[in-house]
């Protein structure tokens, strides 16, 4: 296959509806075949839930919430058909070589009837054997006995390091037809729970708690469940059958190694296995071996005697590289083995094997004890035809399916450690890990292959992260380099216990050997897989970690996505990022000073006071994110003033229109007071410029109240804002001492202010430059007898086109008039 051009197959984009994958154009693969392009990296879209989760392997995956569209609908189960095609997937490969001998199952009878007729009650059954006692033979029996029992047929699972979240998973996933689809905890128990199923769960680790919340969770399945007696029984009101599976009688013993050798035993050999009966409590794999033991001496005693010089029946000579015994080689006849020999057989079997076999021991001694998938064996042994040494190991009994991969079996792995296989183990594992990190970032590799050896590279991890150092400037840690390939496949594989272990690993062999920025991406991964999970606070934790080491590295791309991923984060636990507050919390005063209200909530005489920012950001945010079950209390009263601070905002909008509108109208008016009336005799007019006196006031009826402003407000000044500012906190020019807010008097009406003799504290309102600079003082002239004085508006000033009054004429009532002006911060009208 093309590594440049995978194919539809490539990271489980087949067919799904999503972006295809950039593929070169075609002229680029026949233009030069002397150079070659680097493969693009390999991106995988999934849904998580409510999450839409894209992996991305080179700044770290990216998460937000699923838009609508793209959310799967309700996964459909899978037909007949196809659960029969993901049965024969989930089965371990058949090794290469001549067929092996198919040993029948002796003296099971009872049990397998026994175990079919409690699950055709519908009734969950725990068989509990040793390691070695033929417990998966059982169970395979079994399940075809039952297949025809349930609607949903016969699903097989593998107990081996998985959770009960895990099987939940696995069995939704083996029963529906859900690709890059992985539902949260409340979907999928609403799915699993209609699966109606015989569940053969082999190699489980857990009982109690974790067994009783599996059960529970699939209601219409009978488990068979195959334990070792050292896994903790289920609880006591749990209903579990319990059945155990003992040891073979002496005979069936004897039965075996006959089948396995092909012949019939001599009376030294029947004796020989009677004591291995005794030794062995009658364990049917002891006899498997033991079977090997006697073929491999009838082959060494065939090599002797059997091969004439002329080669014939050479076809029945050993492995060229296997090595012989002494005794063979000198003709003398070959011994049977000890007994302790016979009790752990398993460095005598290896030492008849090939060497292609017992390297790949080797390997999976360092690998603690997972066997690597045989097509990885001529990559790593070195020889083409390597692949044929799991048959080897099969046929000797030295390595047992689980699942669908193959580990050492029972006893093996601590006889070889004591045989001197562990010699080398770093260096095989070593070695091993750097296969598995080109073979895992290859672009014909899909994750459904990776997370088959999810095992094999966690074990490569486990051996190599302790003892990792400081690299080199320039190199690479193997650890790093094998962490950094595989998570992404794990991830789009929807493998995440195994995602999530060999971030863990990464991170570790990354702080290390001091590489920075991988860190920063396994904290990054990690703080996504625990949003996917629903834990926000171990998400914010590695985030930010991540956040902090990028932004040390400058490396922008990275800390916008780590950024995304926090403010999701924010958003599902309520917090608005830049104040660190939650959703329905009270927010200090001492921290947030612009969003408090004065004492005793906002008053009426302030209409003009706007909203503070953060006030409308934490209302809309707690209107959206607060918790069902967190108290409100908090949130009610942070509405309320919201509530009032808004209120406020719009009844500033409506006055500043409404004074607008009104003066822009009345400007060309001929009635227009403002024309005619001067409200205070201006200091700026002199003797030649007309009487200083004004017109008398009419009585309307209205005592002295002008009603609304009917003038033009003043011009914008130089600071944007309408009118004069002024500060409130300043002495009153009144002398009265009863100055109040708006400009009035005791009763909140405008009052006539005698000028002053200071100068100005304002400029001139209009927009057109003043003609003649105002004078420092003027003595005003008396209004004459008998005439009552005009009562100005509360806005009233007068107009700024009136070509009498001059630019400067405007200038004291400004400033009498600058308390109740729009946008001076002071206080306003009341309204």
């Amino acid at each position: 296959m093309d590594p440049n051009n995978p194919g539809p197959e490539g990271y489980g984009h087949d067919g799904d509806g999503h972006t295809p994958r950039q593929r070169p154009p075609r002229e680029s693969l026949t233009s030069d075949f002397g150079q070659s392009t680097p493969a693009l990296a390999r991106t995988v879209q999934l849904v998580s839930g409510d999450y839409l989760l894209t992996v991305n392997p080179v700044d770290g995956s990216e998460i937000e919430a699923c838009p609508p569209g793209e959310r799967p609908g309700r996964p459909q189960k899978l037909t007949a058909a196809e659960r029969a095609e993901t049965e024969r997937v989930a089965r371990p490969p058949v090794p290469p070589g001549p067929a092996l001998p198919v040993l029948p199952l002796l003296e099971r009878q009872d049990e397998r009837e026994s175990l079919v007729r409690l699950l055709a009650r519908g009734r969950s059954v725990r068989l509990t054997g040793p390691a070695g006692s033929g417990r998966t033979a059982l169970l395979d029996l079994v399940a075809e006995d039952c297949s025809d029992l349930a609607p949903d047929g016969v699903v097989r699972l593998s107990g081996f390091h998985r959770t009960p979240d895990d099987l939940l998973h696995d069995l939704f996933y083996a029963v529906h037809n859900a690709p890059l689809h992985r539902p949260d905890k409340d979907e999928l128990l609403a799915l699993v729970r209609e699966i109606g199923a015989v569940v053969v769960l082999d190699d489980v680790e857990f009982g109690g708690a974790g067994l009783d919340e599996l059960l529970d969770a699939t209601p219409e399945c009978a488990f068979l469940i195959g334990a070792t007696p050292d896994v903790p029984a289920p609880s006591a009101d749990s209903d579990v059958e319990e059945v155990v599976l003992g040891g073979l009688d002496r005979a069936v013993g004897v039965d075996i190694l006959e089948r396995a050798v092909g012949r019939v035993l001599t009376e030294e050999e029947a004796n020989w296995a009677g004591d291995l009966w005794f030794e062995s409590e009658g364990l049917p794999l002891r006899f498997v071996q033991a079977g090997a033991l006697l073929r491999q001496r009838d082959q060494l005693r065939a090599s002797t005697g059997a091969v004439d010089e002329y080669g014939v029946f050479e076809d029945v000579r050993p492995p060229v590289d296997a090595p012989l015994d002494a005794a063979a080689e000198d003709g003398e006849e070959i011994p049977l083995p000890s007994l302790g020999e016979a009790a752990a057989p398993a460095p005598l079997l290896a030492s008849r094997l090939s060497t292609s076999a017992r390297t790949t021991l080797r390997f999976a001694v360092a690998l603690g004890g997972e066997v690597p998938h045989q097509a990885h064996l001529p990559a790593l042994v070195g020889d083409t035809h390597a692949d044929a040494a799991l048959g080897e190991l099969a046929a000797c009994g030295l390595v047992t399916p689980v699942g669908s991969r193959y580990r050492l079996a029972a006893g093996v792995q601590a006889q070889l450690e004591t045989a001197g296989y562990t010699d080398d183990l770093a260096a095989d594992a070593l070695t091993a890990a750097q296969h598995y990190a080109w073979w895992a970032g290859h672009p014909s590799v899909t994750p459904e292959r990776v997370c088959a050896e999810a095992d094999a590279v966690i074990a490569a991890l486990t051996v190599l992260v302790p003892g990792t150092t400081p690299s080199a400037e320039g190199e690479e840690c193997t650890a790093v380099q094998l962490a950094r390939t595989a998570a992404p496949a794990f991830a789009a594989g929807l493998h995440w216990s195994a995602w999530d272990r060999v971030l863990r690993a990464g991170a570790e062999a990354a702080q290390l050997s001091g590489e920075v920025s991988e860190q920063a991406y396994f904290h990054h991964e990690l703080g996504v897989l625990a949003l996917c999970g629903g834990q926000f606070e171990r998400a914010r934790a590695e985030l930010e970690a991540s956040i902090g080491l990028r932004g040390a590295l400058a490396d922008k791309r990275g800390t916008v996505a780590g950024r995304r991923a926090l403010a999701l984060v924010a958003d599902r636990t309520g917090e608005v990022l830049g104040l660190g507050a939650l959703a329905g919390e009270e927010i200090p005063d001492a921290r947030y000073e612009e969003s408090a209200s004065p004492p005793g909530g906002i008053p009426a005489a302030h209409p003009l006071s706007r909203p503070a920012a953060g006030d409308l950001l934490v209302s809309h945010q707690a209107s959206v994110s607060a918790p069902a079950s967190k108290p409100q209390g908090g949130l009610r009263r942070l509405a309320r003033r919201n509530l009032v601070a808004a209120g406020s905002g719009a009844l500033l909008a409506a006055v500043l229109g409404t004074v607008v509108t009104l003066g822009m109208t009345s400007q060309n008016s001929a009635d227009n007071p403002a024309n005619n009336v001067s409200v205070n005799p201006s200091a700026s007019e002199g003797t030649d410029d007309g009487g200083l006196g004004a017109d008398p006031k009419k009585d309307d009826g209205s005592d002295g109240d002008t009603g609304t402003a009917t003038s033009r407000p003043t011009d914008p000044g130089s600071d944007g804002t309408l009118g004069t500012s002024a500060d409130p906190a300043q002495p009153s020019d009144d002398p009265s001492g009863t100055h109040k807010p708006g400009g009035g008097g005791p009763t909140g009406r405008p009052t006539t202010k005698p000028p002053t003799s200071k100068p100005p504290t304002s400029k001139p309102p209009t927009s057109k430059p003043p003609t003649s600079k105002p004078p420092t003082s003027s003595t005003p002239t008396p209004t004459p007898s008998g005439t009552p004085s005009p009562t100005p508006s509360a806005s009233s000033s007068p107009s700024t086109s009136d070509s009498a009054s001059g630019p400067a004429s405007s200038a004291p009532a400004a400033s009498s008039s600058s308390a109740g002006a729009p946008g001076s911060g002071g206080p306003g009208p009341v309204i």
